[in-house]
């Protein structure tokens, strides 16, 4: 399903952008100001009138920063495992030593 819009937003936070279409998980954007964005792990310049299809995740109604991406609960576990590790290897170490 796809709704006709023309409401002016911010596409991730700092762009304005004017909302065209909206269908689900999607939005259809035209670009109200030139800018410079990253796709495909490459920067390409989007030129202001023309239209892009986003994720609808990254269009906010106030301008304003993203929040920050919190890091992977898998890194924090792998982060703790290693500090643990070094800690234990540092422990033998001291004990060989004192020997």
């Amino acid at each position: 399903m796809c709704v006709l819009m023309s409401k002016i937003q911010y596409y991730k936070g700092k762009y304005k952008v004017k909302v065209v279409t909206e269908s689900v998980g999607f939005v259809t954007i035209e670009a109200m100001e030139d800018f410079e964005d990253i796709v495909d792990d490459e920067k390409i310049m989007v030129k202001k009138g023309e239209t892009r299809i986003v994720p609808d995740v990254q269009v906010c109604k106030q301008k304003g920063l993203a929040p920050m991406v919190e890091e992977h609960a898998y890194e924090l576990e792998m982060e703790k495992k290693v500090k643990r590790m070094v800690a234990e290897e540092e422990e033998k170490e001291a004990k060989n030593k004192r020997r």
